[in-house]
């Protein structure tokens, strides 16, 4: 294979079948302690921020990779914090480039580290972490691009 063929063949950092997907909306006590932080452990970027006139955030938007967040202070009604409910039926998926360095990033700002790096049958390279606020997040590196034929082959070997 030639240098220009297997530049066509590179695997994407993320997969064609997740470009689009469902935006997130997370809650949170402290949203701007939680922009803070995902700043500092995840590289996030802040888009956009609507402080509310009575104190804290109403509305926020950041990037991790290529993944757009939304989030917001707790209030009153049918959005609460993981904390308030003792935990999360959700976590959060997204691709970076280097889950390997966001892992070290996020651990030492104090993300806690549920699952380490490792390489995985489906393709991808992936980490699970909680965040101080309750989130559960799932950063995966693609690595290769598997056919389903590969899939269930790798998974009856696990």
């Amino acid at each position: 294979m030639t240098t220009h063929e297997a530049a066509q063949h590179a695997v994407q950092i993320v997969p064609e079948r997740y470009r689009t997907a469902v935006v997130a909306h997370v809650m949170v006590s402290d949203a701007a302690a939680a922009l803070s932080f995902y700043g500092r452990a995840f590289g996030a970027v802040e888009d956009f921020r609507l402080d509310h006139p009575e104190g804290g955030v109403m509305h926020a938007e950041l990037r991790i990779g290529g993944a757009v967040l939304m989030l917001g202070d707790t209030s009153e009604g049918p959005f609460t914090a993981p904390s308030a409910l003792g935990g999360t039926s959700v976590a959060l998926h997204v691709f970076v480039p280097d889950v390997d360095a966001l892992v070290r990033t996020a651990v030492a700002e104090g993300a806690e580290l549920l699952q380490p790096p490792a390489d995985q049958f489906h393709g991808d390279r992936t980490a699970i972490l909680r965040d101080p606020f309750g989130h559960l997040w799932v950063f995966l590196t693609h690595m290769e691009d598997v056919s389903w034929e590969q899939l269930e082959e790798r998974l009856a070997d696990t």
